[in-house]
């Protein structure tokens, strides 16, 4: 999955992790660095002048290749690099006088210049490892808590009800991870890790109460800043669920394929009188139970061919002869 990506929103991504600071080129904040591309296509090079990538590295061994050339071809060369085809320019071992050098081209052309104390290897691993983020990220409508330690996305309509959920579940002990669009990243093959997008971080919006902060009402506890995905719960009106016998034995049970990623899906009927926290809740412990080996379903069915061995002899001791 290839996701698009704003200058600005990779110098977040990459701002703490490489210590960036914004040189120049402000204006281009809102240029699309990585469009969606082929797998395979480029995203960064070192000094390619002649297919310029959407981030430019400019190191030390760059940055000694400009100054060997004569006035008008590193003018030339600087022209280019600032051009609209450069996404924007990192400049690494901490070379601040490099980067006042363009900083001028930069603000006029809108190329934003970020510097770095990172020496490029440094640079380009991070990339690769945020690139590959970015192409495994999605963003899901939904609560993300963690109850009973597992990390539980909770989906339905639009005023269904997940937020006040999400309310009664925080008031019970357990902990908001994300409000409405939680972040979803692969982080392994198989492993699916739901954080909080920063601007509604330790927010939760309930109707008609607004903006709650969950941080200051019930603690620091109440807040977790990444989890697992293990589960989704979700929530869906009773009328809209058609009856079925094999839903009252095994329940209403799916998958959900999330990035390549299988979430086991619990469906809860929404109906007046039901108490969904606690519903929820047990929906948790079943599935940590299920996780170990143990499904009360199938616990029953065994029970009920033993009954049916054991009184299998006095039936047919009780039959008529013919």
């Amino acid at each position: 999955m290839n996701r698009s990506a704003t200058a600005q929103a990779i110098f977040q991504g990459l701002g703490a992790l490489l210590d960036l600071c914004w040189i120049g080129g402000k204006s281009g904040a809102d240029r699309v660095l990585w469009p969606p591309v082929e797998v395979g296509t480029p995203f960064y090079g070192l000094m390619n002048w002649v297919h310029p990538p959407r981030l430019q590295i400019f190191g030390a061994e760059e940055s000694d290749f400009l100054n060997s050339l004569e006035s008008a071809i590193r003018e030339a060369l600087i022209q280019r690099l600032l051009g609209p085809a450069t996404g924007a320019i990192l400049i690494c071992d901490n070379l601040i006088e490099q980067a006042q050098v363009l900083r001028v081209g930069a603000d006029i052309a809108g190329t934003p210049i970020w510097a770095t104390p990172s020496a490029p290897i440094v640079v380009l691993e991070r990339l690769y490892h945020y690139r590959q983020t970015l192409e495994a990220s999605t963003v899901i409508h939904g609560e993300l808590l963690e109850v009973f330690g597992m990390g539980v996305l909770v989906t339905g309509g639009s005023g269904i009800g997940k937020s006040e959920l999400a309310l009664e579940l925080i008031s019970r002990g357990h902990r908001l991870i994300a409000d409405d669009t939680p972040n979803l990243t692969r982080i392994a093959p198989d492993v699916l890790e739901g954080v909080c997008p920063p601007t509604i971080r330790d927010l939760l919006e309930v109707r008609g109460l607004g903006i709650l902060n969950i941080r200051r009402m019930f603690g620091d506890s109440a807040i977790k800043r990444n989890k697992r995905v293990r589960l989704i719960v979700h929530l869906v009106k009773q009328e809209e669920i058609p009856p079925s016998d094999d839903a009252r034995l095994r329940g209403l049970r799916d998958v959900q394929v999330i990035l390549g990623v299988g979430i086991p899906v619990i469906t809860l009927p929404i109906a007046p009188g039901r108490n969904l926290a606690v519903l929820l809740e047990c929906a948790v412990r079943d599935h940590i139970l299920r996780l170990n080996g143990y499904q009360a379903d199938e616990d029953l069915m065994a029970r009920m061919a033993q009954v049916m061995a054991e009184d299998a002899p006095a039936m047919a001791e009780a039959l008529p002869c013919v």
